[in-house]
Protein backbone atom coordinates (compact mmCIF):
# COMPACT_ATOMS: atom_id res chain seq x y z
CA UNK A 1 0.00 0.00 0.00
CA UNK A 2 0.93 3.74 -0.52
CA UNK A 3 0.10 4.31 3.29
CA UNK A 4 3.83 3.34 4.52
CA UNK A 5 6.81 5.69 5.22
CA UNK A 6 8.87 3.82 2.49
CA UNK A 7 6.27 4.92 -0.15
CA UNK A 8 6.62 8.56 0.40
CA UNK A 9 10.02 8.71 -1.61
CA UNK A 10 8.81 7.03 -4.34
CA UNK A 11 5.21 8.95 -4.07
CA UNK A 12 7.43 12.64 -4.37
CA UNK A 13 9.74 10.96 -7.18
CA UNK A 14 6.50 10.17 -9.37
CA UNK A 15 5.00 13.60 -8.74
CA UNK A 16 8.41 15.34 -9.76
CA UNK A 17 8.16 13.76 -12.98
CA UNK A 18 4.53 13.97 -13.74
CA UNK A 19 5.31 18.20 -13.21
CA UNK A 20 8.07 18.30 -15.66
CA UNK A 21 6.25 16.22 -17.99
CA UNK A 22 3.45 18.35 -17.78
CA UNK A 23 5.93 21.07 -18.15
CA UNK A 24 7.40 19.59 -21.22
CA UNK A 25 4.00 18.94 -22.92
CA UNK A 26 2.70 22.57 -22.15
CA UNK A 27 6.25 24.48 -23.04
CA UNK A 28 6.42 23.79 -26.89
CA UNK A 29 2.64 25.11 -27.01
CA UNK A 30 3.43 28.25 -25.68
CA UNK A 31 6.34 29.21 -27.75
CA UNK A 32 4.93 27.58 -30.68
CA UNK A 33 1.97 30.39 -30.16
CA UNK A 34 4.27 33.16 -29.37
CA UNK A 35 7.01 32.88 -31.78
CA UNK A 36 7.01 34.39 -35.66
CA UNK A 37 6.49 31.63 -38.47
CA UNK A 38 9.54 33.30 -40.60
CA UNK A 39 11.85 30.95 -40.27
CA UNK A 40 13.76 33.01 -42.28
CA UNK A 41 14.85 35.47 -39.73
CA UNK A 42 15.41 32.78 -36.90
CA UNK A 43 19.01 32.04 -36.16
CA UNK A 44 19.41 28.21 -36.76
CA UNK A 45 22.38 26.75 -34.20
CA UNK A 46 23.91 23.30 -33.62
CA UNK A 47 24.17 21.31 -30.98
CA UNK A 48 26.05 18.13 -31.05
CA UNK A 49 25.12 15.88 -27.64
CA UNK A 50 23.44 12.67 -26.58
CA UNK A 51 19.94 11.50 -27.48
CA UNK A 52 17.89 10.97 -24.45
CA UNK A 53 14.40 10.18 -23.07
CA UNK A 54 14.18 13.07 -20.72
CA UNK A 55 11.80 11.39 -18.33
CA UNK A 56 14.82 8.98 -17.01
CA UNK A 57 17.31 11.43 -17.77
CA UNK A 58 15.30 14.09 -15.07
CA UNK A 59 14.43 11.12 -12.86
CA UNK A 60 17.39 9.04 -12.31
CA UNK A 61 19.89 10.89 -14.90
CA UNK A 62 19.98 8.11 -17.08
CA UNK A 63 22.32 8.89 -19.97
CA UNK A 64 24.65 6.32 -22.27
CA UNK A 65 24.01 3.79 -24.97
CA UNK A 66 23.07 0.74 -22.70
CA UNK A 67 19.69 2.57 -21.16
CA UNK A 68 19.17 4.31 -24.57
CA UNK A 69 19.01 1.45 -26.89
CA UNK A 70 17.01 -0.52 -24.21
CA UNK A 71 14.75 1.54 -21.61
CA UNK A 72 15.64 4.92 -23.55
CA UNK A 73 14.67 4.15 -26.77
CA UNK A 74 11.19 1.99 -25.86
CA UNK A 75 9.78 5.55 -24.08
CA UNK A 76 10.72 8.30 -27.19
CA UNK A 77 8.67 5.35 -29.08
CA UNK A 78 5.77 5.44 -26.86
CA UNK A 79 5.84 9.00 -27.21
CA UNK A 80 7.68 10.20 -24.10
CA UNK A 81 9.59 13.52 -24.24
CA UNK A 82 12.87 13.45 -26.13
CA UNK A 83 16.06 15.70 -25.19
CA UNK A 84 19.85 16.08 -26.40
CA UNK A 85 22.01 16.51 -23.92
CA UNK A 86 24.85 18.58 -24.68
CA UNK A 87 27.55 19.99 -22.20
CA UNK A 88 25.72 19.23 -19.11
CA UNK A 89 22.54 20.87 -20.89
CA UNK A 90 19.52 19.25 -21.68
CA UNK A 91 17.19 20.81 -24.68
CA UNK A 92 13.64 19.68 -25.50
CA UNK A 93 13.93 18.26 -29.23
CA UNK A 94 11.16 18.84 -31.78
CA UNK A 95 10.71 19.54 -35.49
CA UNK A 96 8.13 21.55 -37.02
CA UNK A 97 5.43 22.02 -34.51
CA UNK A 98 5.33 18.16 -33.73
CA UNK A 99 7.30 15.63 -31.75
CA UNK A 100 10.10 13.85 -34.13
CA UNK A 101 10.35 10.66 -31.60
CA UNK A 102 10.19 8.65 -34.31
CA UNK A 103 13.03 9.27 -35.75
CA UNK A 104 15.09 10.13 -33.00
CA UNK A 105 14.00 6.76 -30.94
CA UNK A 106 16.78 4.49 -32.93
CA UNK A 107 19.65 7.29 -31.67
CA UNK A 108 19.01 6.98 -27.94
CA UNK A 109 21.99 7.23 -25.89
CA UNK A 110 24.16 8.23 -28.96
CA UNK A 111 25.94 11.09 -30.14
CA UNK A 112 23.97 12.85 -32.98
CA UNK A 113 24.24 16.57 -34.42
CA UNK A 114 21.50 18.89 -34.46
CA UNK A 115 20.36 22.14 -36.01
CA UNK A 116 17.27 23.86 -35.48
CA UNK A 117 16.02 27.17 -33.57
CA UNK A 118 17.17 27.64 -29.67
CA UNK A 119 14.41 28.51 -27.55
CA UNK A 120 13.93 29.09 -23.49
CA UNK A 121 11.27 29.61 -21.36
CA UNK A 122 10.87 29.08 -17.81
CA UNK A 123 14.05 26.91 -17.49
CA UNK A 124 13.09 24.72 -20.27
CA UNK A 125 15.52 24.97 -23.45
CA UNK A 126 13.85 23.69 -26.92
CA UNK A 127 15.41 23.11 -30.05
CA UNK A 128 13.13 23.80 -32.54
CA UNK A 129 12.40 22.87 -35.89
CA UNK A 130 15.11 19.91 -35.52
CA UNK A 131 17.05 18.15 -38.50
CA UNK A 132 19.70 16.09 -38.31
CA UNK A 133 23.17 17.53 -39.92
CA UNK A 134 25.37 15.25 -41.65
CA UNK A 135 29.09 14.60 -39.87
Amino acid sequence: MLNSSNDKPKLMKIAVAAIFIAALTVSPLAVAQEHEHDSDTAASKEVTGEVVDMMCYVDHNAVGEKHGQSCGAKCVKSGGPVGIVSDGKAYLVVGEHKPINDQLAEYCGKTITLKGKMAERGGIAMIENAEFVKK
